[in-house]
């Protein structure tokens, strides 16, 4: 005899499982094209720990000063967040490199985690300006308040990653 009772215990439990997963993985990503070749670019974006230079959101940055994987930069943000990030990839050759969020700051940010990329694409006498991040919502927990939620993430997110285009292409335009 098999135990059926398992089955239907299964099955009423299910919708209620279903319900307590967590958060996904939510993505932003932008590009723009800069009327100026990447070898002007570059030099501008390429220092890991510069970002303030360019990133109007951005008013102080400072870091190790190299860029080499696990390097670590501090950002202080125009709202007067400071955000840690450290360096996993750069690739001068390949004009990009990614990082990641070390130190979550919900005031800074409605996001609990992140890692970004950034790249430069050579376009002619152009640059195209690739910048993406993968992301998880500041509350964690099933039911978050809306200024944690996923679409807060995503509008955060992505707002930041637009403003710091702008600037950039504002540096060259």
């Amino acid at each position: 005899m098999k135990p059926y009772y398992l089955i239907y215990l299964y099955l009423l439990l299910l919708p209620f499982v279903a319900e307590a997963h967590g958060p996904t993985p939510q993505k932003a990503r932008e590009s723009l094209v800069i009327n100026a070749p990447a070898s002007k670019v570059w030099p501008l974006v390429k220092d890991f720990d510069r970002i303030a230079e360019w990133h109007p959101g951005v008013t102080d940055s400072s870091g190790d000063g190299n860029n080499e994987a696990g390097a670590v930069r501090r950002l202080t943000l125009e709202n007067g967040g400071v955000l840690e990030e450290g360096l996993d990839y750069y690739s001068d050759a390949d004009h990009e490199y990614s990082y990641r969020l070390k130190t979550e700051n919900l005031e800074a940010l409605p996001v609990s985690f992140y890692t970004m990329s950034l790249q430069l694409i050579a376009e002619g006498e152009k640059t195209q300006v690739k910048w993406k991040g993968r992301f998880y919502r500041g509350d964690t927990s099933n039911f978050p308040p809306e200024n944690l939620n996923d679409a807060a993430a995503i509008e955060a997110m992505t707002a930041f990653i637009k403003q710091g285009l702008a600037g950039l292409k504002g540096k060259f335009e």
